[in-house]
C-alpha cells in the first residue's frame, strides 16, 4: 500500500458548479496537500464569467496559454464583454448538450476544463485534481482532455460506475481517440450507444507531452471498489470512500427505502463500508463524509486510510466560489446556531438523494420555479421509438417528460439543480419578468457545526481549514509535501 507520506492528507472536496474553483484549488495545493477544481458544468460558467466582464484578466489570461490554436479567439469574439453584461440583458444561451457535438461545442468544454486547472496550478509546483460526476456522461470526455492540456495531476470521479474512465485516460494521454459507453434507458440487448472523442478532430495533433493524471474513484461501497480495483479498463490509483453524510448527491441507501420523521432516507449498518476489506485491495483510500475534523483525520490514519477528503469546511471558506453575499448569510446563520442540513430524496433529477443547507432564520422561498430544462447536464438519454436516442429531465416541464416516455410521478419534487447550482455562484440566468435563478446550497450535515469551527469569526480562508485538520498531526511539513514530488 501506498504510504502516507507519498499522498496527501487532506484532499479538498470537487463540489458543485464552480464552488471549488481554481482560487480554492490553488490554496489547498500551495499549502502542501491536494487542491481539486469541478469540473461540472464549466463551459457555462466559462461563458458567463466571460460575459461578466472577466474582473482581473485572469480568464484571458489563462486562455492565452490555451494550445489548440484559434480557440481562445473564438471564444472571445462570442462570449466575452468588456464591461460586463448591460443591466437587465439575460446569459446567452449555451448549445445544449448532445451526444454528437459540434466542433465549437467541444472546444467550449475544452477550453474551460483548460482554464480552471491552469489557474489552479499558477504559482506553486503541488498538484491539482478535477472532480466530474459520472452520471454526467455528454461532456466527460472532452473535460478530461482538456484538463490534461492543462497538467492535471488527479481525477476523481464519483456518482456512478466509472468502470471505463481509467483507459480512457490511458488513450487521451498519447492524443488517441476515445469512447465511453452512453446509457441508454429502454436500449435492447446487445444495443449499444457511444460517446466519441478525438483530439484530432480539433486541427493538427497537439505536440506538448501530456501525463496520464491519477484515477481516484468516489465510492461508497466494498462492492463497487472490488468492482472497479478488478475490473476497470486500466490504472484504478485510490479510492475516496464516501459516507451519506457528505453533501451534495448521496449513494441510496441499500435494502427497503424507509425514511425518518422529516421524510429523509435512513442509512443503515448495509451502508457502512469494511475498511478492513477495503485495505485488502492494496491501494490508497481517503474517508468522507463527517471527516472535517483533526479528531476525524487521526481515526482515519488509524484505520489505514491515507487521509481525508473535506468539502463542508471548504465549501464556505473565503477562497470558495460560492457567491460572496450567500456564503455571508450562511455563516451568519451558523454563528446564531440556525443552520440544518436535509437530505431531501426527490429534489435531484438523478434520483439521488441530494442535501440541502437551510437557514431557519431565514424567509422560505414559497414561488414555484416555471418548469425548464435549458441546461441539460442532468438529463437521461432514452431510447426512441424511432430507434434514435432521445433525453428527458424529471425536472423539465411535465407535460413533455410525459411525451418523451417519462412517469408523471417521477417529476413530483424534483428541481432543476443545473440552474441552481450556478445560481449559487453567482451566475443564475435572469428569466422574463425580471426574475433570477434562485439557489440551492448543498453541504454535509457537518455543517451544523460551522458554528463552533466559527468560534466568533465571521469568516476564515482554507489556510484556517487545513491548520484546524492538520493540528496535533505528528508529520513534519516536509513528510506532508513529499507525495508531490512523488508524483513527478
Amino acid at each position: 500500500m501506498e504510504s502516507v507520506r507519498t499522498s496527501p492528507l487532506v484532499i479538498q472536496g470537487g463540489m458543485g458548479v464552480g464552488i471549488s474553483s481554481s482560487n480554492l484549488a490553488r490554496a489547498v495545493s500551495r499549502a502542501g496537500q491536494l487542491g481539486v477544481v469541478s469540473g461540472t458544468g464549466s463551459d457555462v460558467l466559462l461563458a458567463r464569467r466571460l460575459e461578466d466582464g472577466d474582473a482581473g484578466g485572469h480568464l484571458r489570461r489563462a486562455l492565452e496559454a490555451f494550445p489548440i490554436p484559434g480557440v481562445a479567439e473564438r471564444l472571445l469574439a462570442r462570449y466575452f464583454r468588456r464591461g460586463g453584461r448591460p443591466a437587465g440583458v439575460p446569459y446567452r444561451a449555451i448549445p445544449i448538450l448532445r451526444q454528437h457535438m459540434t466542433i465549437e461545442r467541444e472546444q467550449l468544454i475544452l477550453a474551460a476544463t483548460f482554464v480552471d486547472v491552469h489557474l489552479a496550478r499558477e504559482g506553486h509546483d503541488g498538484a491539482v485534481g478535477i472532480n466530474l460526476l459520472t452520471k454526467i456522461q455528454l461532456p466527460t470526455l472532452a473535460s478530461l482532455y482538456g484538463a490534461m492540456l492543462a497538467g492535471v495531476g488527479f481525477v476523481l470521479m464519483g456518482a456512478g460506475i466509472p468502470l471505463e474512465i481509467p483507459g480512457v485516460l490511458d488513450r487521451l494521454a498519447t492524443h488517441e481517440a476515445a469512447t465511453l459507453r452512453l446509457d441508454v434507458v429502454g436500449a435492447g440487448a446487445g444495443e449499444v450507444e457511444e460517446l466519441r472523442f478525438d483530439p484530432r478532430r480539433h486541427g493538427e495533433a497537439i505536440s506538448q507531452p501530456v501525463t496520464r493524471p491519477r484515477f481516484i474513484a468516489i465510492v461508497a461501497s466494498n462492492s463497487l471498489a472490488n468492482l472497479l480495483a478488478r475490473k476497470a479498463t486500466g490504472r484504478v490509483d485510490g479510492f475516496v470512500i464516501e459516507a451519506p453524510t457528505a453533501g451534495g448527491h448521496n449513494a441510496p441507501p441499500r435494502g427497503e427505502g424507509h425514511r425518518n420523521e422529516r421524510g429523509e432516507p435512513i442509512y443503515g449498518q448495509r451502508d457502512a463500508v469494511d475498511l478492513g476489506a477495503l485495505r485488502k485491495l492494496g491501494l490508497p483510500f481517503w474517508l468522507a463524509g463527517g471527516a472535517g475534523s483533526p479528531d476525524a483525520l487521526k481515526a482515519a490514519l488509524e484505520a489505514g486510510a491515507a487521509g481525508i477528503q473535506v468539502g463542508t469546511l471548504f465549501a464556505f471558506c473565503d477562497e470558495s466560489g460560492l457567491a460572496p453575499e450567500l456564503r455571508r448569510a450562511v455563516l451568519a446563520s451558523a454563528r446564531a446556531g440556525r443552520l440544518d442540513v436535509f437530505t431531501d430524496p426527490l429534489a435531484s433529477p438523478t434520483g439521488y438523494p441530494f442535501k440541502t443547507v437551510v437557514r431557519t432564520d431565514a424567509p422560505v422561498e414559497t414561488a414555484a420555479r416555471t418548469r425548464l430544462c435549458d441546461l441539460g447536464y442532468l438529463r437521461t438519454a432514452y431510447r426512441k421509438r424511432d430507434g434514435s436516442v432521445g433525453f428527458r429531465c424529471p425536472s423539465e416541464p411535465v407535460e413533455a417528460y410525459i411525451a418523451k416516455g417519462g412517469t408523471a410521478s417521477d417529476t413530483i419534487g424534483r428541481r432543476c439543480l443545473c440552474n441552481a447550482l450556478l445560481a449559487n455562484a453567482g451566475y443564475g440566468q435572469l428569466r422574463p419578468g425580471g426574475t433570477i435563478e434562485s439557489p440551492l446550497i448543498t453541504a454535509g450535515d457537518q455543517a451544523k457545526l460551522l458554528g463552533q469551527f466559527l468560534a466568533g469569526r465571521e469568516s476564515y480562508s482554507a489556510n484556517d481549514v487545513l491548520d484546524y485538520l492538520l493540528d496535533g498531526i505528528a508529520t513534519s511539513q516536509r513528510a506532508v509535501q513529499q507525495w508531490h514530488a512523488a508524483d513527478d
